[in-house]
């Protein structure tokens, strides 16, 4: 997409890209993505610079779009669209509510949404500041955010569970170590930790989706810390690696 010199052509082009979609719950989706208030902000990060096109879309879910997009010098990166008119956040209030950088916050749809994007930009500036390996955040305006894109020229980086790992019990460490970096560095909980939201990129796993995350202090971060320890220990189980959970619980809170 070549630069736009007004919104209208930037509309346009952004059209034309949206039609080449033939399946048509992926345009419904696409068309959810792009209403108007959407294209406002993404034509503003357009005109700002922070990306030059959109190359194709990387994954799409109940709340939003994930799509890599290129800047004018060639170089990716990810943009993520949250939805404002559908997207089913039936759970995110108790991750904000109970934030303290989020105190009186509203519950409106939109002013959460708007929230959540914001908490998730703070906690990947937070979660690298500790030295955890998460997407390095780019920019964020309204319900959308800009961050490191991860994957290569051909294709993202793949989820965890779909990548056969060399050495299970390495990455394992590693992703408890980042957990402990988390805990002890940013007082951050990721609270949702999988296989489903950690990419690996070559044998090195890169932890996504940190809009949840909550400070040390919420009233629910103890038990969340302990589910995602659970999580992790529940999955390596299947690729012969075993997790003491007690023992690393106390290893993260370790000070």
């Amino acid at each position: 997409m070549a630069r736009a010199d007004d919104y209208h052509s930037f509309e346009r082009e952004i059209d034309k890209w949206r039609m080449r979609r033939k399946d048509a719950d992926q345009r419904k989706s696409y068309d959810e993505v792009f209403d108007q208030q959407n294209l406002m902000i993404i034509y503003k990060l357009f005109s700002d610079g922070v990306f030059d096109k959109l190359d194709f879309a990387v994954s799409t879910g109940k709340e939003g779009n994930v799509f890599r997009a290129s800047t004018r010098d060639g170089k990716f990166v990810a943009v993520k669209i949250y939805r404002t008119s559908t997207s089913t956040f039936r759970d995110m209030a108790k991750y904000v509510h109970g934030d303290p950088r989020f105190k009186g916050l509203s519950s409106r749809k939109r002013k959460l949404i708007y929230a959540w994007a914001n908490k998730e930009y703070l906690n990947l500036m937070a979660f690298t500041r500790a030295g955890v390996r998460v997407p390095k955040p780019i920019r964020q305006e309204s319900n959308v955010v800009v961050m490191e894109y991860i994957g290569d020229e051909v294709e993202p980086a793949r989820e965890l569970r779909n990548v056969e790992v060399e050495d299970p019990g390495a990455i394992a460490r590693k992703v408890l170590h980042y957990m402990k970096l988390a805990y002890q560095r940013a007082r951050l909980v990721h609270s949702d930790i999988s296989e489903f939201n950690i990419l690996m990129l070559g044998q090195e796993p890169i932890i996504i989706d940190v809009g949840q995350a909550v400070l040390l202090d919420h009233p629910h971060a103890q038990e969340w810390l302990e589910r995602d320890v659970r999580n992790m220990a529940r999955y390596f189980r299947r690729l012969g690696v075993e997790i003491d959970v007690k023992k690393e619980l106390e290893e993260i809170r370790k000070q």
